[in-house]
């Protein structure tokens, strides 16, 4: 088998608060995406997305990218890293320079984006992406190429992922302790949603609902591009932990109670299926272990559930995701995977529901095809596009100053814009 090229290769790396997982593909000569190699390793020092011990996390990074390296036959020096810990926010930043009704020249475009480089402002944060979206020809918006067009006036919004500085800076270190380059940094809704949504609904207007082990992250796009973010600090690890604590087990044996018994919803048999509960004492105890109902379960993961829906669900009102029942909502995440969960979604929030899986990758394992590796999916589709980005060139992202409150505005008319 020929060797792959390494300017051709990119490596995703998704780091969790369950799992570390790495994936090595290969850009084709059309522009295919083929998998040459994945890895995946338990996740022990991060905490609801954010990095709790250096050397734990540093330690299941070179694992996981070890094995993806083994099972693709190559070795890679840099990744792309998601990052999904809270404290994400998405901005626009608009501009505007005059042009006296002449051609638009490569020249003008750059010079606006030159302007646009000097707008973004985000409060502090570390810049992750600042992309420029849609321009504006005279007042009139959406105009994707306005290249030989006349206008007397240009503009573009700016499309601007920011993060807390701290947590994105560990999680850069911790990567390159682990001799590793970083290429970049990206937001974990940024790649998800190019790797679970088509750009018919990333155009019209969809909610992306990620439930991570311990984070969930609700997140809106439109226009092509993200508007709106919150993060929910909990998720399906708490789950496990409330079936852990409300039976005396384990973790590890709540987690397969959960997977191989647990469902969202109900059914006449649940009062009759039993299950066995390991006891939490040690395996040499003499003490047997007790036995719980199908029902018992299911009532104690749909406690965390409806906390959880109701917590999505007034973030997705405050976000501005209300109107028309015809608004799909794209579930994803490792935590998406609980039986019966599209439909309790469905009924609880009143909306279309599907699950976001991951697409567009050939030779993609089976083990690596689920919601639980969207993100993951979506770092390759990422690099992949090689998007223009305004951020100062170089390996960091630039931190910048604050943020006037007509942006904020500005986000959510052009969220609502895109209806």
């Amino acid at each position: 088998m020929a060797q792959p090229r390494p300017d051709r290769l990119i490596t995703a790396l998704d780091i969790g608060s369950w799992k570390v997982s790495a994936l090595i593909a290969e850009r084709g000569d059309e522009g295919q995406l083929n998998v040459l190699g994945t890895g995946q390793r338990e996740s022990k020092g991060v905490r609801r997305g954010y990095i709790a011990d250096m050397d734990a996390t540093e330690r299941s990074v070179r694992e996981a990218v070890e094995q993806a390296e083994r099972i693709a036959g190559t070795n890679i020096e840099d990744v792309w890293v998601s990052f999904s810990a809270g404290g994400l926010v998405s901005n626009l930043a608009s501009v505007e320079v005059e042009l006296g009704g002449h051609r638009v020249e490569q020249e003008d475009i750059d010079n606006l984006l030159a302007h646009g480089r000097n707008a973004i402002d985000p409060e502090g944060r570390m810049v992750l992406h600042a992309q420029p979206t849609l321009y504006t020809l005279d007042g009139l918006k959406g105009v994707k190429k306005p290249l030989g067009l006349h206008a007397d006036t240009l503009g573009v919004d700016i499309h601007v992922v920011a993060a807390d500085g701290s947590p994105v800076r560990n999680l850069d270190l911790c990567v390159r302790s682990a001799h590793l380059e970083v290429k970049s940094i990206i937001a974990s809704p940024v790649a998800t949603g190019m790797a679970c949504l088509s750009e018919e609904e990333r155009e019209l207007g969809v909610a992306l609902v990620e439930i991570g082990a311990g984070l969930t992250n609700v997140s809106l796009f439109a226009g092509s591009m993200l508007v709106g973010l919150a993060s929910i600090p909990f998720g399906s690890a708490d789950i496990t932990d409330d079936i852990a604590s409300a039976f005396g087990t384990r973790r590890q044996q709540a987690e397969r109670m959960k997977c191989f018994y647990g469902s969202a919803t109900t059914s006449p048999r649940d009062n009759h299926d039993m299950i066995e509960v390991a006891p939490i004492s040690s395996e040499d105890d003499a003490g047997e272990g007790g036995r719980i109902t199908r029902a018992q379960l299911i009532s104690v993961i749909r406690q965390r559930l409806d906390h959880l829906v109701g917590e999505i669900s007034r973030e997705l009102k405050e976000l501005g995701f209300t109107g028309p029942v015809g608004r799909q909502v794209v579930l994803t995440g490792g935590g998406a995977e609980l039986k019966g969960l599209v439909d309790y979604m469905q009924g609880a929030l009143g909306r279309a529901v599907r699950l976001g899986r991951p697409r567009g990758l050939n030779g993609l394992p089976e083990a690596h095809s689920g919601t639980g590796f969207a993100t993951l999916a979506g770092l390759i589709h990422y690099a992949a596009s090689d998007p223009l980005d305004l951020r100062a060139t170089g390996s960091h992202q630039m931190v910048t100053r604050t943020v006037g409150g007509g942006l904020v505005k500005r986000l959510m008319a052009a969220f609502r814009y895109g209806y």
